[in-house]
């Protein structure tokens, strides 16, 4: 569906107009300012249908609720030895941007053990990016990896039910022999969205991608060499698996930096202050005192974090 009608739009936005917190809340961390796009991903997913639509979103909404996702990127993986296992058993990196602004996605779908957080995108091209394209590289499957791949199809349900119209296409190369059988397994139990997304390339899939990007944007299995291996035998080509790739760096300091965004700050001691008033005073003679002895409190102004949670002692402990 390449057209969504105006009407289609203004009545999901009705709908969303009536959605209470914490949904409401979680609907501006997930629409990232692009509320209006994000309502036509969600209609384009449902073919147009309002109440599908609207159905989908809600059941989204909710699950980033129950599963805290607003918060993932708030939850820095300590210590850094044992997120890097995990990169490097979960073989995923940005490779670079096709021609269109869209973010390349290099998975290593066949080497990856898996038993063992688009704003940037935005920002670089001057325009909205709410897509990106996925290669995923079958190197190295094996039957005995199946449920590795059966693990992927979960993935893509999860990306199917509340990332929809996110990417644009799964391209998938350097196919073995093996394939063709896990394929089989496999294909029904993708959504028909994603089989139609599917596009299954001709060894290393180089001469096709460079069609939609530059050759400095492939990832490196798609690079044609001897050793027709995706592995690193050499210094040449960067790893845009491993932690020290700049995209898996921005992405691990910007956890850390969400978290002490994140953390509560108590509130700091203060001390307290005795005023001493005559007993004849008047009601400008008190004002005029506190207003003096306030005063000497005036920084707090710079630390409002600092009031967070204060409490007014009235003598009745």
């Amino acid at each position: 569906m390449a057209v969504v009608p105006q009407e289609s739009i203004e009545q999901f936005e009705a709908l969303m107009e009536e959605v209470d917190e914490p949904l409401r809340k979680t609907f501006q961390i997930l629409h990232q300012g692009y509320p209006h796009e994000t309502l036509m991903r969600f209609l384009k997913a449902r073919e147009g249908n309002v109440t599908k639509a609207h159905k989908m979103l809600l059941d989204c909404l909710n699950w980033r609720v129950q599963n805290d996702i607003d918060d993932m990127l708030a939850k820095p993986i300590v210590p850094v030895e044992f997120y890097r296992a995990i990169r490097d058993s979960q073989l995923i990196g940005l490779s670079g941007y096709s021609n269109e602004g869209l973010p390349v996605f290099a998975i290593g779908a066949g080497m990856s053990t898996y038993d063992n957080a688009s704003p940037a995108a935005t920002k670089k091209h001057g325009k909205h990016v709410s897509k990106c394209i996925k290669v995923l590289d079958m190197t190295g499957l094996k039957l005995s990896a199946l449920n590795q791949i059966k693990l992927l199809t979960i993935i893509s349900s999860i990306d199917d039910l509340n990332y929809p119209e996110k990417t644009q296409t799964y391209y998938i190369v350097n196919v073995p022999y093996v394939f063709s059988a896990c394929w089989k397994v496999v294909k029904p139990l993708l959504q028909e969205r994603t089989r139609s997304k599917v596009d299954v390339l001709s060894g290393s899939g180089q001469d096709d991608l460079l069609k939609i990007m530059d050759y400095s944007s492939l990832p490196h299995f798609c690079r044609k060499r001897s050793s027709g291996s995706s592995k690193y035998l050499d210094g040449r080509f960067e790893n845009i698996y491993s932690l020290d790739h700049p995209f898996h760096q921005q992405l691990y300091n910007y956890t850390k930096q969400q978290l002490l965004v994140r953390q509560p700050v108590e509130p700091l001691k203060q001390g307290s202050v005795h005023v001493t008033l005559p007993e004849d005073a008047d009601e400008e003679v008190i004002a005029k005192t506190l207003e003096s002895e306030l005063q000497k409190f005036k920084d707090l102004e710079r630390c409002p974090e600092s009031l967070k949670n204060l409490r007014i002692n009235d003598g009745k402990s």
